[in-house]
């Protein structure tokens, strides 16, 4: 069973979390990093409530190329997790039902790659835009409680606004 979707206030943890996983990701996964270690998603944007999963975007050359990096991120207690494979290795620690990280390699020239980074920072630039976006999560996941994917689906026309500038 999965677990529900859950939405918490802003941590000020959570950017600290994130440097401590990216300074182990870098010095374990460098060589194939080509387009930096970002933290993205809601716990990227501050003042943001959001589920409690720190979401971190890897560039990489090529999803072919980057296969070999999978051993080096078991070791450090990721776990592969195939979702949206033809865009994306997708991989979430310690598990999918009880998530603490998500971690996407996505190549650097990909248009996700652009939109995970440009939706953060139109967030983070539009006190507005971010409260409006934490009132939809909150009825989101009242509404779409133990449905992850549901959830996901639903915030889809937000986040598309968002990224066309509208």
């Amino acid at each position: 069973m999965t677990e529900p979707v859950r939405i918490v206030a802003y941590d000020a943890a959570w950017p600290e979390r994130f440097e401590e996983e990216r300074a182990a990701l870098e010095e374990a996964i460098g060589p194939w990093v080509t387009g930096g270690v970002h933290h993205v998603g809601s716990t990227a944007v501050p003042g943001l409530a959001a589920k409690p999963v720190i979401d971190i975007l890897v560039g990489v050359e090529g999803l072919e190329e980057s296969l070999l990096s999978f051993e080096r991120l078991v070791a450090l207690d990721y776990l592969y997790s195939p979702y949206r494979h033809e865009e994306m290795h997708w991989f979430v620690k310690p598990d999918p039902n009880h998530r603490t990280h998500q971690l996407h390699l996505v190549p650097t020239d990909s248009p996700r790659f652009r939109m995970e980074l440009r939706f953060r920072d139109v967030l983070r630039g539009d006190p507005a835009l971010a409260g409006e976006y934490a009132a939809l999560k909150a009825e989101l996941a009242e509404r779409f409680e133990n449905d992850r994917e549901g959830y996901t689906k639903a915030k889809t026309a937000f986040v598309t606004r968002v990224l066309l500038g509208g």
